[in-house]
């Protein structure tokens, strides 16, 4: 998962040939950390409504579990359901009508998204899962999910790559 290496200092070559052993500085080791394959993947998700339902209500926790379990379950079946997945944060936001697609949409004053956790394994999976679903609650309010983001770092996800850190 993660490589760690150690160099040596000139104290512990030196020990190795005989010489007597002088005491380390704290200065002198360097360890050097790499994260090649991170634990989670992280996706921003949101909720569109179908153009021939009603408005749904805001998202919260229990309700994004909900449509996120009916996707896992209607692809998978009970294994879906078995993905572990973290609701980070769910949010409510204000769009303009001209980035809405559906006439539907168009008059909604907000747009709901969930920010969620899944393993690295199962986040090809979970991504099929939730493009390929919609669903609703029953009552006439159909809805999909849309992946706006997806990464392996939430700092990354929410902040953008980072590419301009580096540029003068």
């Amino acid at each position: 998962m993660a490589d760690m290496q150690h160099k040596p200092t000139e104290n512990e070559a030196s020990s190795s040939t005989g010489q007597k052993r002088k005491a380390q500085d704290a200065t002198s080791s360097t360890i050097q950390f790499t994260s090649r394959n991170p634990p989670w993947t992280y996706l921003k998700l949101r909720l569109i409504p179908q153009p021939d339902s009603t408005i749904p209500q805001p998202l919260d926790a229990l309700s994004a579990r909900t449509y996120l379990s009916a996707a896992l379950s209607q692809f998978l079946g009970v294994t879906g359901t078995a993905i572990p997945i973290d609701i980070l944060k769910t949010e409510h936001g204000s769009v303009s009508a001209a980035k809405l697609e559906t006439p539907v949409a168009a008059g909604m004053s907000k747009y709901d998204c969930a920010w969620v956790r899944v393993p690295r394994e199962d986040a090809a999976a979970v991504v099929s899962a939730l493009s390929s679903w919609i669903g609703g609650s029953g009552s006439g309010t159909n809805v999909a999910w849309r992946i706006c983001a997806k990464g392996n770092y939430l700092g990354a996800l929410v902040a953008g790559s980072g590419s301009d850190l580096f540029v003068p």
